[in-house]
């Protein structure tokens, strides 16, 4: 190949690149979508823990719904009333109130309490144990302790304790509902950080089958109901649970329950 032809090759591709160029220029401004640079700010200012506690696939998710109003600028669990409050000076408004919330384990049906159907030797995963017609536990419903909760927590908010049950650390709990939607037996759930007075238990058995579980169960007797002077008690499907918007934490419940399944500290317990 001589030097004009090599010339010209180079000229011509040269040309070419320009051309292209130009034209992904040119696209790149007429197919462009403009982003609201408030979703920027928005995602800045969330902890970027992806975790979908809000409801949305990620932070990302998270900006652009709010920006688009259809989260509250307050949807963020894990970044709580400070991230809370600079979203909502992003998108010119008030903040608004929220009430932390924390997840809880409803069960206190450790070994002394509730004892297995057969030994399981498996995998430390409650739901690879709860595929073997349930799980060990002599109660169907409740904690099995062998950590799939532990496992998903981003937050390191959540530990088998030394009776081999799930417990939350609530100063680390973030509400993100991973370990709520990982549990088989839906044994966590979550309650208003300031109550006191939780139904420690999860069975929906009736009384006498309940009763011969587990020591410490609910065994739908009304007692609760009955007493309670806030009515905030209600056994709902052979379940006593609370009604935290009405709960004073009287803990008369507490007192009254005759296998111990509602617990709170009664020297924290409010007047009535």
């Amino acid at each position: 190949m001589d030097t004009n032809s090599i010339i010209l090759a180079g000229t011509s591709l040269g040309i070419m690149g320009l051309a292209f160029g130009a034209a992904l220029a040119f696209a790149s401004k007429k197919f462009a979508v403009e982003v609201d640079p408030r979703v920027v700010e928005v995602r800045e200012a969330v902890p970027g823990a992806n975790c979908g506690a809000c409801g949305y696939p990620g932070c990302d998710g998270f900006a652009n719904a709010v920006v688009k109003g259809i989260a509250p600028v307050n949807g963020c669990p894990v970044g709580g009333a400070a991230v809370a409050t600079k979203v909502a000076q992003i998108m010119g408004v008030e903040a608004g109130s929220s009430i932390k919330k924390i997840a809880r384990v409803k069960c206190e049906g450790h070994d002394e309490n509730c004892g297995n159907r057969y030994e399981y030797d498996g995998f430390d995963s409650c739901v690879a144990a709860n595929m073997l017609n349930g799980g060990p536990k002599k109660c169907l419903y409740g904690c099995m302790g062998l950590g799939s909760c532990v496992q998903v927590c981003p937050f390191d908010a959540i530990h088998i304790n030394d009776k081999g049950l799930a417990e939350v650390d609530p100063e680390k709990c973030t509400a993100c509902n991973k370990c709520i939607e990982i549990c088989p037996k839906m044994v966590i759930s979550l309650v208003p950080y300031e109550q006191l007075t939780i139904v420690q238990c999860n069975n929906k058995d009736k009384g006498p089958m309940v009763k011969k579980n587990c020591n410490v169960a609910c065994i739908a007797c009304g007692i609760c109901e009955k007493n309670c002077p806030f009515d905030a008690i209600h056994v709902i499907n052979n379940l006593a649970e609370i009604d935290y918007d009405k709960c004073t934490n009287c803990m008369i419940c507490v007192e009254k329950c005759p296998t111990k399944a509602i617990q709170g500290d009664l020297t924290k317990r409010t007047a009535i």
